[in-house]
């Protein structure tokens, strides 16, 4: 569904990766921004296979350098499990509607 969302939002497909092309990326990254996601950036996905995720493909956000995570709660995702992502050393939480905090970013960038 994600890319009926993307196309519709007017994003250039050709920009979009797919998670198997961006995973390995992530180890060279120095800031990745996470806006509403949950289940799918859990690395309880891979470390604990006694979690209802356990095997799930996900987004190995947690091996850059810094994330920021945008939610408007540390309310669970969808599988209604805790994410330890939001509690490793080299992430932070930015709590508020996505929309509004990434354009007060944006002008604090501008200015």
């Amino acid at each position: 569904h994600m890319n009926v969302l993307l196309a519709e939002a007017n994003v250039d497909y050709n920009i979009v990766l797919e998670m198997d092309e961006i995973n390995g990326d992530f180890p060279a990254t120095d800031l990745v921004m996470v806006i509403g996601a949950n289940d799918i950036v859990n690395p309880d996905a891979l470390d604990d296979p006694t979690s209802p995720i356990a095997g799930m493909p996900v987004l190995e956000v947690w091996k850059s350098d810094t994330v920021v995570v945008m939610k408007r709660s540390m309310g669970t995702g969808y599988a209604g499990v805790q994410n330890p992502l939001f509690f490793k050393d080299n992430s932070r939480m930015l709590f508020g509607d996505a929309k509004e905090v990434m354009d007060q970013l944006l002008t604090g960038l501008r200015s």
